[in-house]
This record gives structure tokens, C-alpha cells and sequence, in this order.
């Protein structure tokens, strides 16, 4: 049996991570879990896992479900989350909230020991170079989440890394991916959330649409995997069949092929190094599909993924400002206050305007982001 901590419990990441929990109940036990402000889901989910520990992040909330279950412990904001992510009950800490504010706990968790299952990319895209050498400090596994570092997690199992050439994460393209640059002058925000393939929050439906969201997975790929970015190569590839590949120096590619389904690789990172069979999962059908398509990636059409790429050779602090500024502009969008090509236009302001600090502290990181934030708020 493993004890499972899940931070994020009712976005899409979270509840798909609750789908493998219940699917496999002798194996797995949720013990502690957070989330936002959906507390109509969050009690359907106590009700059904009554774990041990609740986070929630306002503390109205918390003074209300403290009264529904009075045999649960609660906790609310920050210190809430990190309460629930180093819980002395849990073995593996499932980080899948949306933002930096996924940062703090999973370096407390990591202190306190835990494997960590991370969904979070922004924890490793602003402070990659401090969680990675907590990992290594603490001897804890730091186990990819998203579908594309599963893939090649799972492609280099058994292999040396020394012998790797490069690695290559495929992309859907997202919801505007057949639209030139002047049609996209015109799209909505109901257009953008229809994603061709996958089914995910709206933070992250928004950054597939503008690439960014494969632009942060590539700075994610050089912290977990150790490689330069002249190794890392983005993919288009529209059918998401082929989640990501691995180039080794004797021209073998050896590929991770699955259906578009998030439980799959949450299952994976779950269970590793064991495979468990999937519930009611959905069989890949090559015969089916008969083709597969690919196509290489036009960095001047997808802007986002070229600032990422830029931001992650240059280091430093410009990763958290291209996060900071990202998540600032695609809320805008969300609000309707911007159109969908000023997320661009904020982002590549705000990565102008900022003077690069090398190997920064978490004190200083925290800093920039705060400014950055701030800052692009104000750029309209």
C-alpha cells in the first residue's frame, strides 16, 4: 500500500489522479489532499476517501468543513498546503496545483523525505536548480507527471544517459494550431479551451493554445533529465499518440505511444517501478488510426515557445519572469481584458524589461516573481 498526498485535488490533474486512487484501493489510500475553492467537490471528496488531512485555501472554508468533519483535520493557505504535502502519513507527495505557489510545499516535502510525483511545472521552471539539488541532497525521487517527461522517463529505463542525443517532446499545436497569425487576431477565450485532444484545466488548456504550455515542458525536461537545450527538440505532432521520443547516439529513437489519457502516466509515476493495469483505459488501435503525422515546430508562428527556450539557455531569473508573466497575461485573457495575441506581447514586455539575475536564491526568486506579476498588471 502507498499513502498519497495530493495537492490540487480538484482541478483535472487532481481528479484524474483520485480516478487511479479508486481504481486501485489495495494499493493505493489518499490520506491527505488540498484545494481551492470548489468546496462543493472537495466534500464529495472527503466523503468518499475520508482521509486524515484537508487543506483548503481560504479560511472560511475551513472553519465551515471543520464543522461538517469533525473527525478530519484542516489547515487553509499556504501553510495549509504544506502541512498536507510533508503529511508523516504519506509516502508520495502528488504535486498537481496550478502556479508557483506549488513551489514551497514540494521543497518541504522533499526535506521531509517524500517521492515526489510532480504535475506542477512551475515549480521546476522558476527554481529548477534549487529543487533538483534538494532532490539530490535528500536522495528523493522526483517523478514526471505530465504525459511528455513520463514518455521519456519511461523510454530511458534501462538506458545510460550518456548515451543520449537528444530528446524529443511532441506537441498537439492546442486549439489554434491549423490558424495563421492574422486569424488568430480575432479567437475567443471559449475558442481557445477547445482543445482537439486533451481534456485539462483552463490555465493549462490556454498555455497549449499559445505553445507556452511546451515551452515551460522543455525547461522542465532539461532540470529532470540533466540535458542542454541544443538536446532538447519540440514536435508537432497532431495526435497525440506519440507522447515523446529519445534519440540515443547510435540513431535509435525508442517512443512512448498511448491514447490521449492523463491516467495513464499518473498511474505510471503511482506505481513505478511497477506497471499496474488500467481501468477501463482505452486501447491504442494503430490499425484504427492508420496514420501518424508530424510536423516541425515554426518558432516565429508560436512566439511563446521561443521566449521559454530563450529564457531557459539564458537561466537565471528569466524563467520566473516568463512564468510570472504568463500566468498575469493568460488570466487577463481568461477575463476577457486582453486578446489572445497580447499574451505574447506581455511576456516578451516583461522578459525585455528585466535585468537576468544568475544562480538566485529562493528569497530572490520569490522576489521576482512577486515584481513581475506586479508589473505586468500594470503594462496595459
Amino acid at each position: 500500500m502507498k499513502y498519497i498526498s495530493l495537492l490540487g485535488a480538484t482541478g483535472s490533474i487532481g481528479m484524474q489522479t483520485l480516478d487511479v486512487i479508486k481504481s486501485h484501493p489495495d494499493m493505493f489510500e489518499l490520506v491527505a489532499f488540498s484545494s481551492g475553492k470548489n468546496i462543493e467537490l472537495t466534500r464529495k471528496i472527503i466523503q468518499e476517501f475520508r482521509p486524515q488531512l484537508v487543506s483548503v485555501a481560504e479560511k472560511k472554508d475551513y472553519e465551515q468543513l471543520k464543522q461538517i468533519f469533525p473527525d478530519i483535520c484542516f489547515s487553509y493557505g499556504l501553510d495549509g498546503l504544506i502541512e498536507a504535502a510533508v503529511f508523516d502519513k504519506a509516502d508520495i507527495l502528488v504535486n498537481a496545483v496550478i502556479g508557483s505557489v506549488g513551489l514551497h510545499p514540494t521543497l518541504q516535502a522533499i526535506e521531509a523525505g517524500k517521492v515526489i510525483a510532480i504535475a506542477n511545472k512551475e515549480t521546476l521552471v522558476t527554481a529548477g536548480h534549487i529543487v533538483m539539488d534538494a532532490a539530490a541532497k535528500y536522495n528523493v525521487p522526483v517523478l514526471p507527471v505530465d504525459s511528455e517527461h513520463s514518455a521519456i522517463f519511461q523510454c530511458l529505463q534501462g538506458e545510460n544517459p550518456k548515451n543520449i542525443e537528444r530528446l524529443i517532446i511532441t506537441a498537439s499545436g492546442g486549439s489554434f494550431r491549423d490558424l495563421s497569425r492574422k486569424e488568430l487576431e480575432q479567437v475567443t477565450v471559449d475558442d481557445a479551451l477547445n482543445h482537439p485532444n486533451w481534456s485539462m484545466g483552463a490555465k493549462i488548456t490556454i498555455d497549449s493554445a499559445t505553445m507556452m504550455n511546451k515551452g515551460l515542458e522543455v525547461i522542465e525536461a532539461h532540470w529532470l533529465f540533466g540535458l542542454p537545450y541544443e538536446k532538447i527538440d519540440v514536435l508537432l505532432h497532431k495526435e497525440s499518440i506519440i507522447h515523446s521520443m529519445v534519440e540515443f547516439h547510435d540513431s535509435s529513437v525508442i517512443a512512448q505511444l498511448g491514447t490521449p489519457d492523463m491516467r495513464i502516466p499518473i498511474q505510471y509515476a503511482l506505481s513505478f517501478p511497477e506497471r499496474l493495469a488500467a481501468a477501463n483505459g482505452k486501447k491504442l488501435d494503430l490499425a484504427a488510426i492508420g496514420k501518424l503525422h508530424f510536423q516541425p515546430m515554426d518558432l516565429e508562428r508560436f512566439r511563446c515557445l521561443h521566449f521559454a527556450f530563450e529564457a531557459g539557455k539564458a537561466g537565471g531569473t528569466l524563467p520566473t519572469v516568463l512564468n510570472a508573466a504568463n500566468e498575469v497575461a493568460v488570466q487577463k485573457f481568461l477575463n476577457q481584458e486582453i486578446s489572445f495575441l497580447q499574451i505574447e506581447d506581455l511576456i516578451e514586455k516583461a522578459l525585455n524589461s528585466h535585468q537576468n539575475i544568475l544562480n538566485p536564491s529562493l528569497e530572490v526568486i520569490q522576489e521576482i516573481d512577486l515584481e513581475t506579476r506586479k508589473r505586468v498588471s500594470t503594462l496595459l
